[in-house]
């Protein structure tokens, strides 16, 4: 009993710590990986390398599939081009899977000792970081040498020995079982390696190992279908056509069984090799014939989830991919393009304003104000999705971000929400009434209103690129607009003095809406505080142009 649960402890170590690697490689080379995959896709070949490449680095070409079909998901990456990536991170995951086999148990405590140093010395640095991955790579090395050692001590047991002659191999219940484990796992790297060492222990014959391999070829391509199963369609086509390749794959590998068990034994000794080879001629096999077919399987696959046409509802969130969420990176770009949705149609309200205030279209303000209702829904849904990134996986500059995006949200928010009270004023207490501006009243507020779309502009560009002279101008541009409110106020006192009949009937609302302008346009320069702040800008109480001397 003892024995087994070494080998269940081992087997659990050895799946935990693929997982730490995963996730150690999203958390430090996340954004390059993603920059990698968007920028090798112009032929299918290059794509298929980035596949090779990116997922040698993961150790999973789920959370490879993960991020190209996110790339797909948010249009910057045609499907053919994607499933060609994939074709390769299959390559990718199958030639790791050789690379563990070979004997590197004298790796383990080197890797182990040297990341529990490097991650409990600068935890939350990228050096912290980089020691998760060693730790993780020192854990599957140790995992598979503790495998090793419990199935080898297992298999002396004379009932065990008795139960293993009376297994006959059943290939169907192998492929079954090695997607099921694959799937349960959450990588089908783990079960390979565990099946390529059981093989190698005499726990299960060679032709058990082999059956066992192209099950967990097949709950990989099943495992990301799972994992997207909540997404977009565009964002599951990607896994639905891994998981042909997969398919077709297994029905040109499975008859080749009996082939390999008879010609490749007698050439490799190690049963280890032998499991991990036919592991790497799988998706080698599947690469070389399918490389050509990405165009007819992406037809295949637009047929079977075809993208229903881009509804026109302004509140509804386009952008925020959960199948995302697994690499943080990817999650914050996605978070920041949804909130840039909300901005535009924030802007879109800001410009209508104007037209209600010169036309007095009851028709345009009702409409405007129920778009105040889209701009909190957006708000809402980018928070929450905002809530579910691990703020644990996401680096400083990340995190940083992270806390940006917030900020943001919340002053579209109330941007949006100021805009639907001077709807309701405009309407109260000018376009009931019959009431105009005068001329002149009429002129500074069309000033006032031109200078907030431009910081408005201005403001989306800072918070989309972060640019430390631009947010610098964004906050000139508070101290000059509220000169100006106070000097139009001034204005309109003097117009009432004079007894002007215009500027007497609509004081009230033209002093509150020159107020409500500019508290609008506090809430859009207030975008450049964090900016500023992160480059070192901002003293207590004014800005620091020395420090934005240097970002020249």
């Amino acid at each position: 009993m003892t024995h087994l649960l070494n080998l269940l402890a081992a087997i659990a170590l050895l799946v935990w710590g693929t997982h730490m690697v995963r996730t150690g490689i999203l958390r430090v080379f996340g954004a390059n990986l993603r920059s990698v995959i968007a920028k090798s896709v112009s032929n299918r070949l290059s794509a298929a390398l980035s596949g090779i490449g990116v997922t040698a680095l993961l150790q999973s070409s789920t959370a490879t599939a993960l991020i190209v079909s996110s790339f797909v998901g948010q249009g910057l990456v045609a499907l053919p081009a994607a499933l060609a990536v994939m074709l390769g991170a299959d390559i990718g995951t199958s030639v790791m899977a050789v690379v563990f086999s070979l004997d590197l148990s004298w790796l383990s405590p080197l890797f182990i000792l040297i990341g529990v140093v490097l991650f409990i010395s600068r935890q939350s640095s990228p050096v912290g970081r980089f020691g998760r991955i060693l730790i993780g790579l020192g854990l599957m090395l140790l995992a598979l040498r503790l495998v090793t050692a419990s199935a080898t001590v297992l298999t002396q047991a004379p009932a065990i020995k008795a139960l293993l002659s009376s297994l006959s191999s059943d290939l169907l219940l192998e492929i079954t079982l090695g997607a099921i484990l694959a799937v349960v796992s959450y990588s089908s790297l783990a079960i390979v390696l565990l099946t390529a060492t059981l093989a190698s222990t005499g726990v299960i014959p060679l032709d058990v190992a082999l059956g066992l391999v192209l099950g967990a070829n097949l709950g990989s391509g099943l495992l990301a279908m799972l994992t997207t199963l909540g997404a977009s369609m565009s964002t599951r086509q990607v896994p639905l056509g891994n998981f042909f390749f997969k398919a077709m794959g297994l029905i040109i590998m499975a008859p080749l069984v009996p082939l390999w068990l008879r010609h490749v034994p007698p050439l490799v000794a190690e049963p280890t090799t032998v499991v991990v080879l036919f592991h790497l001629c799988f998706n080698l096999v599947a690469g070389a014939v399918f490389i050509g077919l990405t165009g007819v399987i992406a037809g295949w696959v637009a047929r079977l989830l075809p993208i229903p046409p881009q509804t026109s509802l302004a509140g509804q969130p386009s952008h925020l991919d959960t199948s995302a969420l697994a690499t943080p990176s990817l999650a914050i770009s996605c978070a920041v393009r949804e909130s840039l949705h909300q901005a535009d149609v924030v802007e879109s309200m800001l410009l209508g304003m104007l037209t209600v205030i010169k036309t007095n279209d009851r028709e345009l303000a009702e409409r405007l104000r129920k778009m105040d209702d889209d701009v909190d829904e957006l708000y809402s849904a980018i928070k929450y999705y905002l809530t579910k990134i691990s703020r644990e996986a996401l680096g400083e500059s990340e995190s940083r971000r992270w806390t940006d995006i917030i900020s943001f949200t919340i002053n579209m928010e109330q941007v949006g929400d100021i805009i639907e009270r001077v709807l309701v004023d405009i309407e109260d207490k000018k376009i009931n009434l019959g009431r105009d501006f005068s001329d002149a009243g009429l002129a500074e507020i069309c000033e006032l209103h031109a200078r907030l779309v431009d910081n408005l502009r201005l403001g989306m560009s800072v918070f989309l690129n972060g640019n430390v002279r631009d947010a610098q101008k964004l906050l000139e541009e508070k101290a000059r607009f509220r000169d100006l409110e106070r000097e139009y106020a001034a204005s309109h006192l003097s117009r009432l003095a004079v007894n002007t009949v215009q500027s007497m009937l609509t004081s009230s609302l033209h002093l509150d809406l020159i107020s409500d302008l500019k508290r609008i346009n506090s809430h859009i320069c207030s975008i450049a505080y964090p900016i500023l702040d992160s480059a070192g800008a901002l003293a207590p109480d004014r800005l620091r142009h020395s420090v934005l001397d240097q970002h020249h």
